[in-house]
């Protein structure tokens, strides 16, 4: 397995800004790989950061896009059938689910920090049929903060890059901290204005 990661990798560092893009919307390594790859291709000055940012967010962004319009246009039987090959599980689908009707939509912003939801959460929003245009600023607000982290991470890393995992632990729980308290922020401002109406 090591051996394929490594190989897709170099292959996607040979295409540049595209291949952090591409490694990000096809998702078959997960996004702190491609990311903390990205990096590393940035210590060697192969790309610059900030255009490796932007591909990241773009690349994010289309991925979990995706999956919005396949639960949009095809709801949840499509998924259930289709989805291990995007590697969603039914699973997925359910927790992701549980949250969205429980929290609402500014759990798009907070699942992004969270495993298992954090892909999952575009699913349910989609067969909700979710505001196309909130769904993608509320994507972009939390793709942005964690394909600076891990590119910033991948970069300090090096050739260490592959350890991106153990390094990210101290940054990503209060990464994750901060975006729940934005949720519940954003959910008492709803709760507050629904009262008021």
């Amino acid at each position: 397995m090591k051996e394929f990661i490594f190989s897709v990798l170099d292959f996607l560092s040979q295409l540049g800004y595209f291949g952090i893009a591409l490694g990000l919307m096809i998702e078959i390594i997960p996004s702190e790989l491609v990311l903390g790859y990205g990096g590393y291709m940035i210590s060697l000055g192969k790309i610059n950061f900030v255009g490796a940012v932007i591909a990241g967010t773009i690349g994010g962004t289309l991925a979990q896009l995706f999956l919005y319009w396949a639960g949009y246009y095809g709801g949840r039987p499509f998924l259930e059938k289709y989805g291990k090959y995007v590697l969603i599980k039914k699973k997925h689908i359910d927790v992701a689910e549980h949250w969205f009707e429980k929290y609402g939509v500014g759990v798009i912003f907070t699942a992004r920090f969270i495993p298992v939801v954090r892909h999952a959460i575009s699913i349910p929003a989609g067969i909700a049929k979710m505001s196309a245009l909130k769904f993608t600023l509320y994507t972009v607000a939390a793709i942005i903060p964690w394909t600076i982290l891990f590119l910033v991470l991948g970069k300090t890393l090096g050739a260490n890059w592959s350890h991106i995992k153990e390094a990210a632990q101290p940054y990503v729980m209060p990464l994750l901290i901060a975006a729940i308290v934005l949720g519940v922020i954003y959910f008492l401002i709803k709760k507050t204005k629904k009262t008021t109406d």
